[in-house]
């Protein structure tokens, strides 16, 4: 039996969303169904549709599709679009929005009671808030997920790390394990830090991206065997 997981990051720009889509095609090639959600994005863009999120589209290309065959409804990947490219809970503010946990719990029951597994991807660090009392941890409480944190490797990433996880079990939830993401080919001691990161981030070491210009995540599905295995054989 699989389990759904909330993908959560050591800061905005990590690489989540990369490794979010990268985690449904693995999923999907190796006989998972799975689906991608992206509960809240701001930067989005307008379209005949309206308001489109090039996180969520990336998400929704690499998820499969309904067990009948039909598409899924972007709308329920992502519940709350905002078209500033700033933080959520300000862009909610400036446009009259309350981002509600019930709505958010609705759209990921519709995909999780058609899909096994469904790779919740949150919006920039753990910390971000989603509302003037809302945080990402009320959410992933109340969806009662487990949480992989994806490590953006940089010079930095051992305090970020350490610290979100940290406040990941303060928040009281799960973190199941940790990807790592290759933000900088250049970065100094790299399998240093790599290797200090194991050692002191108590939670299981899932995987690592590589950096490549072209992201695509069909490529980078076979990275994430231990994180297909964690999800895919989870009780």
């Amino acid at each position: 039996m699989s389990r759904s997981v909330y993908i959560t990051g050591t800061d905005t720009g990590v690489g989540k969303t990369l490794v979010a889509a990268s985690l449904i095609a693995a999923l999907n090639a190796r006989g998972t169904r799975s689906v991608g959600m992206k509960p809240v994005a701001s930067g989005c863009s307008a379209s005949a549709s309206g308001l489109r999120n090039a996180d969520a589209e990336l998400l929704l290309a690499h998820s499969a599709r309904r067990a009948d065959d039909s598409a899924i409804d972007y709308a329920q990947i992502n519940p709350y679009a905002f078209a500033d490219p700033i933080a959520p809970h300000i862009a909610a503010r400036d446009t009259g929005i309350h981002i509600a946990l019930d709505a958010i719990a609705t759209a990921y029951a519709t995909l999780a009671t058609d899909t096994p597994c469904v790779v919740v991807e949150g919006v920039g660090g753990w910390m971000a808030p989603l509302g003037a009392k809302l945080m990402q941890a009320d959410l992933v409480r109340a969806l009662r997920l487990p949480v992989i944190l994806v490590v953006g490797l940089r010079l930095g990433c051992i305090n970020h790390a350490l610290l979100t996880a940290r406040a990941i079990r303060d928040d009281r939830c799960e973190l199941l394990g940790w990807i790592a993401s290759t933000l900088d080919p250049a970065m100094l001691r790299m399998d240093d830090n790599l290797a200090t990161l194991r050692a002191r981030l108590d939670a299981p070491y899932l995987g690592a991206l590589p950096f490549a210009h072209a992201r695509d995540p069909a490529q980078f599905a076979a990275f994430l065997d231990a994180a297909c295995a964690c999800l895919a054989g989870a009780p």
